[in-house]
């Protein structure tokens, strides 16, 4: 592989009900910055950041709402994987920010060791890394 050939970080797009609830809750809660909202003064847009991690937010509006993967399969529970190289340490921190855990940290059967959070609008994030 060349320098010219490498890919970065990349970014799932949720589509949401209320963009104010959804920075609440990556900003407010998970410790997320909002790198960038669109159009002022009353975004619908928004893109939210920790760290190389980021989450792309929209809303469409009500007839096309929030369709998170696990309301369609139950065994495609996830939206989003974030890499967290130390999942313990970062549950402990939002634990002491409040944050309520879908799954608490722990070892995984498919070998992962991490946690999984859910957004107000369903979304399930799993921060973790291999165990």
């Amino acid at each position: 592989m060349t320098e010219s050939s490498r890919v970065g970080p990349c970014s799932p797009f949720f589509i949401v009900a209320a963009l104010p609830r959804s920075l609440d809750h990556y900003v407010g809660r998970l410790g997320f910055a909002c790198r960038f909202a669109s159009p002022d003064p009353d975004p619908f847009f928004a893109i939210v950041g920790r760290d190389s991690a980021q989450i792309l937010l929209k809303v469409v509006g009500e007839a096309v709402p929030p369709l998170p993967n696990h309301q369609r399969h139950d065994w495609a529970p996830w939206d989003a994987f974030v890499f967290a190289p130390d999942p313990d340490a970062l549950a402990g921190e939002l634990a002491g920010r409040g944050v309520a855990f879908r799954q608490p940290p722990g070892d995984r059967d498919d070998g992962l060791r991490g946690f999984e959070v859910e957004d107000p609008d369903g979304y399930v994030c799993f921060f973790g890394r291999p165990a």
